[in-house]
């Protein structure tokens, strides 16, 4: 079996065996790096890797607001008004080369990243 098809296999295991919570960590780790990926393409002039980055960010980003329960925590309509917000601006990012709309999606999305880490670490480290 080759390195490529080993890392696949090991992400398909960790991803079905991972809890909500690591799920949602995963989500938002992976859409951290897309900005990131996304901002160096810029940098770079690669508007096509930029491209792929950045609809790859949005599809985390509308998965997230789909498996939202925006009735379940009085937070809940704030997030979901959030990830609108971040669906557009990655649209516009993508659509302009806009540098700057990525940088503010960085700035929104890494604070949340981290939040989330926090809270899941918390729960795993809870009793049952």
């Amino acid at each position: 079996m080759s390195a490529a098809a080993l890392r696949a296999r090991y992400m398909g295991d960790t991803v079905a065996t991972a809890s909500p919570q690591q799920l949602l960590v995963m989500l938002y780790d992976r859409l951290a790096l897309d900005l990131e990926r996304a901002d160096t393409a810029l940098g770079a002039g690669d508007r096509d890797e930029a491209r792929v980055q950045l609809q790859h960010a949005q599809e985390i980003v509308f998965e997230l607001r789909s498996s939202l329960r925006v009735d379940l925590w009085e937070g809940g309509p704030r997030l979901d008004a959030l990830y609108g917000w971040l669906i557009g601006e990655l649209v516009q990012a993508n659509i302009k080369g806009d540098r700057n709309r990525v940088s503010s999606c960085q700035k929104v999305v890494e604070p949340l990243r981290d939040a989330w880490r926090a809270a899941a670490a918390s729960l795993a480290g809870a009793p049952s």
